[in-house]
């Protein structure tokens, strides 16, 4: 007589759906968890990149930084003016005007860098020279900031958070960039000028 065919029981199939189940469940989970690390790394990523990107443009915009004072109505504004307004560095200065572009000015530019809101922020002037009421294009460039901070260093080696100071050079040797993020994280960059 031939032996009889065994197929599953009723707890052994029970048993497999069950072991399948928690498999599901910890692929699921691994998963899901690649993913979030994923997009969490990406996030980091993109805000590093613009970061640096603000980095790249703070210093080509520095580096090309010229000893011309400017008019503004009837006073005249120093070549390089760096304020602290509500504990916060503000920064304006004469750049160098790009020789092949025919806006902006040949002869250059007045830029500005301030923190306003949480959002640090570009201002170009549209000419060098102008009235009381000429209003800058202001950019953004960078939120989620909490502090921004410019000292300069002067002929003496002492780094000073207004600029110009008595007896000083129209562009300061240095700055000394500090940011605080909104999460906590500290970055410092130092530009050579001189």
């Amino acid at each position: 007589m031939a032996p009889p065919s065994r197929g599953f029981t009723l707890v052994e199939a029970l048993l497999a759906l069950a072991i399948f189940g928690v498999i599901a469940v910890l692929a699921y989970r691994a998963t899901a968890s690649l993913t979030e690390g994923e997009a969490r790394l990406s996030s980091e990523a993109a805000r590093w990149r613009t970061l640096e990107t603000l980095f790249i443009r703070f210093e080509a915009d520095v580096r090309q930084a010229v000893p011309r004072a400017v008019r503004s109505g009837v006073d005249r504004e120093p070549a390089w003016l760096g304020l602290v307004e509500g504990g916060q560095s503000a920064l304006v200065f004469t750049r160098a005007g790009s020789e092949f572009a025919i806006e902006p000015a040949p002869a250059g530019q007045r830029v500005g860098y301030r923190l306003r809101n949480g959002i640090l922020e570009l201002a170009y002037w549209p000419h060098l020279d102008h009235g009381d009421n000429t209003q800058p294009l202001v950019y953004p460039l960078v939120a989620d900031i909490d502090s921004f901070r410019l000292e300069y260093l002067a002929r003496d080696g002492g780094w000073r958070d207004r600029w110009p100071s008595l007896g000083e050079d129209d562009i300061p040797r240095a700055v000394r960039l500090s940011l605080v993020l909104a999460d906590g994280a500290h970055i410092d960059r130092w530009f050579a000028l001189r």
